[in-house]
């Protein structure tokens, strides 16, 4: 089947996640519930490839983007499904299956410019450095130091959600002061680590291993993994984990805005921005393939200057 080969391609010739090979086949089924609605429940009358092949023109995509829009789903959405019916295209065009991609002919709904949110250094820098509620109990001081650990790691090197929970101890070099990251598409970057954020993986490196035996029945060996960030009960973190401890951390802490792995990672940038390092540099820190990516960010840093324009200058209005 076309659709099960299109799969294998996007993991093992692009490289991509899981997740987002989902998000490229559940686009595609999405598609094809569109053009075949009585077919796909239907299960004695399968799509079958020619089928796939068929309904791949301009005429039914573009009714596709109109009926995803009648339907009230954002711009946004809409041109991410675009973009997987056109890698899916793309790929049927070098197997031959089609002659040309008729996504590239689709005019693309025009979507509204978003700005990043994200903390100001000041109010993340004093959750940083408030002290960590420990207690005598090895588990609940492992899970308080490991909590804040993640919040620091994603605020000082700008890691992406999916990144933070694949660290492995081996990625993370404290003598040379790096860490080792493998992004997207499976691409390798190296990232500094800044002094303070070095201390503080060494203390949980000490703490961690005092806690794996802690959890270990007397019989049985202590857990062996390579897995950086473990859950309470000595396995590695997954990515739901990151959010619920992001969003609980940063409630405890009140700060205002959206408590999510990728603030912090805007967070990063737009102070990086702001204290003078160039897009270019930023660029490779956060592991973009493009400039354009990071450019997003000079407008957190176009609105601060014009806020401190507005409040300095001699003919602004202030209140």
């Amino acid at each position: 089947m076309l659709l099960e080969d299109f799969k294998d391609y996007l993991r093992i010739k692009r490289r991509y996640s899981e997740r987002t090979v989902a998000l490229y086949t559940n686009s595609a089924t999405d598609y094809l519930q569109f053009v075949y609605p009585e077919k796909l429940t239907q299960p004695t009358q399968p799509v079958t490839d020619q089928d796939l092949i068929d309904a791949l023109n301009y005429q039914l995509i573009r009714g596709y983007v109109a009926h995803c829009l009648d339907n009230n789903l954002n711009p946004r959405t809409v041109n991410l499904k675009l973009s997987a019916l056109s890698t899916l295209c793309s790929y049927l065009v070098k197997q031959q299956q089609l002659t040309t991609n008729p996504v590239k002919d689709i005019l693309r709904p025009k979507e509204k410019k978003r700005l990043p949110s994200f903390f100001t250094e000041d109010s993340i820098k004093a959750y940083l450095d408030s002290p960590i509620a420990t207690d005598n109990q090895i588990n609940n001081t492992y899970q308080a130091l490991r909590n804040r650990l993640i919040i620091t790691l994603l605020f000082d090197t700008g890691l992406r959600r999916a990144e933070a929970t694949s660290l492995k101890l081996s990625d993370i070099d404290l003598s040379r002061k790096t860490i080792t990251i493998i992004g997207k598409g499976n691409k390798q970057r190296s990232v500094p680590l800044i002094d303070s954020l070095c201390e503080k993986i060494g203390d949980y490196l000490t703490l961690r291993s005092v806690f794996l035996k802690t959890i270990q029945p007397d019989n049985q060996p202590t857990t062996q993994t390579d897995a950086f960030f473990l859950t309470d009960t000595g396995k590695p973190i997954y990515l739901e984990f990151i959010n619920r401890v992001v969003k609980s951390e940063l409630t405890n802490a009140h700060l205002a805005g959206k408590k999510t792995p990728h603030t912090l990672r805007h967070s990063f940038a737009t102070a990086l921005l702001n204290d003078g390092a160039d897009l270019n540099s930023i660029k490779e820190v956060l592991g973009h393939s493009s400039l354009a990516a990071t450019e997003v960010y000079t407008h957190n840093s176009f609105e601060k200057l014009k806020e401190i324009y507005n409040t300095a200058h001699p003919r602004a209005n202030k209140k």
